[in-house]
This record gives structure tokens, C-alpha cells and sequence, in this order.
């Protein structure tokens, strides 16, 4: 088990930072995908951004159906969200980047997302509720966007 170092703070230029396509699934990136496991697993997460262990590839782990019998850890590789529904739900959202921080951020009630397994197979998932939040949250992450610039200052 390998737990990577978590990077925070608001003003953290590589939380701050557009992430690049990951180009190749290798070796290196499928470990990176194994310490990010270990890393959420520890903090107890439900999901985390390859930037977010000081790595600027478009790489993210989310825990869907959290609390229920089908949970699962998916790594979506190059994800790009290609639908949000009308609908919009405020709720309560935190980041292990902004560890204490927490308040009510809009998101889309139903979201669609396009990326890549582990294999590099491509995939469509549509997603709703705190799986589509999940998404949302941890793509802005790989946008340089955190869950604190939707708030009105």
C-alpha cells in the first residue's frame, strides 16, 4: 500500500492547473491508479483527482452508490462530462484538498460522461444524484476549478 501526499489550500498552483490527457495507459499510470485507491480508501473519500496527489493528468477515482451493497471505486481516464441535465440540486459538498471547508454548491441532477477503463475501452455512464456530483466535483479538479469558486464571494 501506498498513500500519496493529498495537496491543498485554494491558491495551490497544481490544484490550480489544467490537466493533460493521459496519452498512455501504462504500467506507471495503473500504480498511480493503485496509491490513489490507497490514498481515498485511507481519508475515507468519495472520490479523488490525479492533481490532487500532485499529478496533472486527466485521471479520476470515484466511489459510486456509496453506502450500498453495489459500491465500487471506478478510475475514469480522460473523463469528459457530454451531457448536465436542466435540473439543479444544492447540496453540502467538502474536498480533501480544502480539508474543514464545506458549503452548498450547485450541481446538475443527471449528468453523462465519456472516458476510458483501465484497459483504454471507451464508455458512456449516465449518472444522477451523488454519483453525478461525485463526477462533477472531482472533473472540475482536473480543470483547476475547486468546489469554493462556485460560491458567491
Amino acid at each position: 500500500m501506498t498513500k500519496r501526499k493529498i495537496f491543498t489550500g485554494v491558491n495551490n498552483t497544481t490544484l490550480r492547473k489544467k490537466s493533460e490527457k493521459v496519452k498512455q495507459i501504462d504500467k506507471k499510470l495503473k500504480k498511480l491508479i493503485t496509491d490513489m485507491l490507497d490514498t481515498l480508501d485511507e481519508k475515507e473519500g468519495l472520490g479523488l483527482a490525479a492533481p490532487q496527489v500532485g499529478v496533472n493528468q486527466r485521471l479520476l477515482l470515484a466511489r459510486l452508490n456509496s453506502g450500498d451493497p453495489e459500491e465500487m471505486v471506478v478510475a475514469f481516464i480522460n473523463p469528459e462530462i457530454i451531457y448536465r441535465s436542466e435540473e439543479i440540486v444544492i447540496m453540502e459538498e467538502g474536498c480533501l484538498s480544502l480539508p474543514g471547508e464545506y458549503d452548498e454548491v450547485p450541481r446538475a441532477q443527471e449528468i453523462r460522461v465519456q472516458f476510458q477503463d483501465i484497459h483504454g475501452n471507451e464508455h458512456i455512464l449516465d449518472l444522477s444524484d451523488l454519483n453525478a456530483r461525485i463526477l462533477q466535483h472531482e472533473t472540475d479538479h482536473l480543470d483547476g476549478i475547486l468546489f469554493t469558486d462556485y460560491l458567491e464571494k
